[in-house]
């Protein structure tokens, strides 16, 4: 079905576009049904035939019509078309269109797999029945015939999709139709079941199939336009429509309506939705369809490959490790361990099998550890440790396989905090996984750099555990320490290995905080990393789970920039704890030191101004670079033999790099008082204020050598170092040093401030100037 145009007013199914629910779906199928008929003439030999979400009568508020104009060869079909296709264009409706034959129809479904697919959805709107019955039986019985043939190259298309659009079920923002789990899926799991293949539509996923088309109702009727992506700011309206809403302080669980919305009165928009309980029922939903889809997949790999049989005649078991075997590209339980008392270490080597060999567990395997695997003792045997960590470091096999096991129940059996942590929806813009898959997909990357660490077992252990605190009250990292210890010690740990493991979690985000946020060269700086690291051993362990939980996080979490800080600073505090000296501050670039003034050096990520000794110099450069949409990541200042020198790293605000000519010459006519580019700069700075929550002033008295740290908590806009920076040169602060983090659309700006500043009053009035630029 198609969306409206701006005003809506000429929609044939006007009254009907904003229900949520299979009722309303019926609805909009029905009106598009009776409004359609009305276009077409009655003509024999002449067939009006709906595929997709009409076909189905699933129609979205704002969804596609697609539509097949069927004929027998009639003259005039071409005329005939378009007296169908402008109305529903002229009606503001997307349109999705062919004119063919039953032939034609048939033979592009013969080349065309996606084709083939949607014919199975073919349903008669208006006209001739006899021909459209044609199209339907032919379509479904070709499908049927050649299902088997066709599935391998579906699966390759569908995979490149998964890859494209991700999973849905761990996604923050995912896209309901085309990820993996979503609508998509659920079409090809209809068109494995038509062609007898496997029992691909169970109830549990009908039912998920159904929220899933509710919550795209709800989406549609939020946004008033066609959308699949659910985006965060969305999340509480849509799951307002679905009944989803959140509880007000002391009021009991049955004040909150479960059933979906009938439609979208006022009250339903105004209301405040449980966001994080719908992610939650997404996932599960997503992982009904993934789970049913990856089954049906290997029922039809088995169906065409037939199945392996030795000279016996018997079917091929290859052994894979102690009680698992490898029958029919899946992993079984040997005989032996069904036979015997399973030992509950079990499903750990199963699973362990599952990551390393990349075979999945059979169904019925799965089924019979969830039944009958006795628990594990506490704390755990050698050998159900060992299992967990050859799972953990398995790499790229890890996440199927992990899947699996939660699916049947198994990962609560191990980890009873699971239950808390599974599907737990991430509120930063810079995650882009559920709470569960992030730690999974951390321990993943963690075994990349096994091999750089003493403890290989403790690092992947670790990136498993590192977020454990999260969703309950406090900070993650203090509140996940004892959590991770516990877990430690039950699994066997002994005790300092234990205490270890709270130390990783506790300082997960020591190196990265410090490393955007402190002056590397400050020897206050390394040594306060240094004392709470402790050893070398740590310090490494942190080093390689920094890198592992950033890749797991998203692209915005990770940066070459951020990665040669943290690199920076693990080699000073390497230094500092190996020798008990701490690194001396790098020495000023004697190219500043020489030569006419000003100084203007610009070499790739890094600019550098040397001028006579005055006040403002930061601010100009900041503001000149802020100008020419550079984004400063850190900036140092000094005076050096009666020269004022500036330092900054950069980066494109829009990944496009400045015409470095005209950046020099602006820089240069800054630093020397030309009052246009000083115009210039206040003018972008005014225009370039942002809105959001009220900044913050947090002051650190003892984090640096020779100067008292202001960190700038604010939402991040274009100008804002040049305005602060101007603030604190007009207050009679000098800045030193300045050290720039960006947090998703926030900013924790660091200036280290020359001068104790133990005034109190000194110091407020310094902060409520830097709170009047922000």
């Amino acid at each position: 079905m198609g969306a409206a145009g701006d005003g809506g007013a000429d929609l044939p199914i006007d009254g009907v576009v904003g229900g949520v629910g299979e009722a309303a779906r019926a609805a909009r199928a029905d009106a598009h049904d009776r409004w359609l008929r009305e276009l077409l003439p009655d003509r024999p030999g002449v067939a009006l035939v709906a595929v997709g979400g009409l076909g189905r009568r699933q129609c979205a508020p704002h969804g596609d019509l697609d539509l097949v104009l069927l004929h027998a060869g009639v003259p005039g079909v071409e005329e005939l078309a378009a007296s169908l296709w402008y109305p529903v264009w002229d009606a503001g409706l997307r349109l999705d269109h062919s004119v063919r034959t039953v032939a034609e129809a048939l033979e592009v479904a013969r080349d065309d797999v996606k084709v083939a697919l949607g014919l199975l959805d073919a349903r008669l709107v208006a006209g001739d029945a006899a021909l459209a019955d044609t199209l339907v039986r032919a379509a479904a019985d070709h499908w049927r015939r050649t299902a088997v043939r066709q599935l391998p190259g579906l699966r390759e298309l569908t995979a490149a999709r998964w890859e494209a659009h991700g999973e849905l079920a761990f996604l923050l923002e995912g896209d309901l139709k085309e990820a993996a789990g979503g609508l998509r899926d659920v079409g090809i799991l209809r068109a494995i079941a038509t062609a007898g293949i496997t029992d691909a539509l169970r109830p549990a996923v009908h039912a998920a199939h159904r929220r899933l088309l509710d919550t795209r109702d709800a989406l549609h009727v939020q946004v008033g336009r066609r959308i699949d992506r659910l985006v965060a700011q969305e999340r509480d309206g849509v799951a307002a429509l679905l009944g989803l809403r959140q509880l007000p302080p002391g009021a009991p669980d049955t004040a909150r309506p479960r059933p979906p919305r009938p439609g979208a009165s006022d009250a339903a928009l105004a209301a405040v939705g449980d966001g994080d309980a719908l992610l939650r029922r997404i996932a599960g939903d997503a992982r009904t369809v993934s789970h049913a889809l990856d089954d049906a997949f290997r029922a039809a790999d088995r169906l065409r490959s037939g199945r392996r049989r030795g000279a016996d005649g018997r079917p091929l078991r290859r052994p894979v490790a102690r009680d698992v075997v490898a029958h029919d590209g899946e992993l079984v339980l040997a005989r032996t361990a069904i036979g015997a008392r399973p030992d509950p270490s079990l499903s750990l080597r199963v699973a362990a099998a599952a990551a390393t060999t990349r075979l999945p567990i059979a169904r019925a395997t799965c089924e019979w550890l969830a039944a009958y695997c006795p628990p594990l003792p506490a704390p755990w045997p050698a050998e159900a440790r060992a299992a967990l960590i050859t799972l953990l470091g398995a790499g790229p096999g890890l996440v199927p396989a992990w899947e699996t096991c939660d699916r049947y129940g198994l990962i609560e059996g191990w980890l009873p905090e699971w239950t808390r942590l599974r599907s737990l929806p991430q509120h930063n813009p810079v995650h882009r996984f559920t709470l569960d898959r992030h730690l999974v997909q951390t321990a993943s990357e963690a075994s990349r750099y096994t091999r750089e660490v003493d403890r290989p077992d403790l690092l992947l252990l670790g990136a498993l555990l590192h977020d454990i605190g999260k969703g309950l009250p406090g900070d993650h990292s203090t509140v996940g320490a004892p959590l991770a210890e516990a877990v430690a010690a039950r699994i066997g740990l002994p005790g300092p290995e234990a205490a270890l493991m709270g130390t990783l979690v506790r300082l997960h985000l020591l190196l990265p905080d410090v490393a955007t946020r402190r002056d590397l060269a400050d020897p206050v700086t390394i040594a306060g990393v240094a004392e709470r690291v402790g050893d070398t051993s740590t310090l490494d362990l942190l080093h390689a789970l920094v890198r592992a939980d950033a890749a797991a996080t998203g692209p915005a979490a990770w940066s070459d920039w951020k990665g040669r800080l943290v690199a920076e600073l693990v080699a000073r505090v390497r230094t500092a704890l190996d020798t008990g000296a701490l690194p001396a501050p790098p020495a000023p670039d004697p190219a500043l030191l020489a030569g006419p003034l000003p100084v203007v050096h610009l070499t790739g990520d890094r600019v550098a101004v040397a001028a006579a000794d005055r006040r403002g110099l930061l601010a100009t450069v900041a503001g000149c670079l802020a100008l020419h949409r550079l984004e400063v990541l850190s900036a140092d200042a000094s005076t050096v033999d009666g020269r004022a020198l500036v330092e900054c790293r950069v980066q494109p605000r829009y990944g496009l790099a400045p015409d470095p000519i005209a950046l020099g010459a602006d820089l240069r006519r800054a630093v020397n008082g030309d009052v246009s580019v000083t115009q210039r700069l206040r003018g972008r700075a005014l225009a370039a204020r942002a809105e959001g929550a009220a900044p913050r002033v947090v002051w650190h008295r003892e984090a640096a050598t020779d100067a008292v740290l202001l960190e700038l908590r604010a939402a991040d806009a274009a100008g804002l170092l040049y305005r602060v920076t101007c603030a604190l040169d007009e207050a009679g602060a000098q800045v030193r040093a300045a050290r720039i983090s960006t947090l998703g659309g926030d900013v924790v700006d660091a200036f280290y401030l020359v001068g104790g500043w133990p005034d109190d009053a000194a110091r407020a009035r310094l902060a409520a100037a830097v709170l009047a630029a922000v």
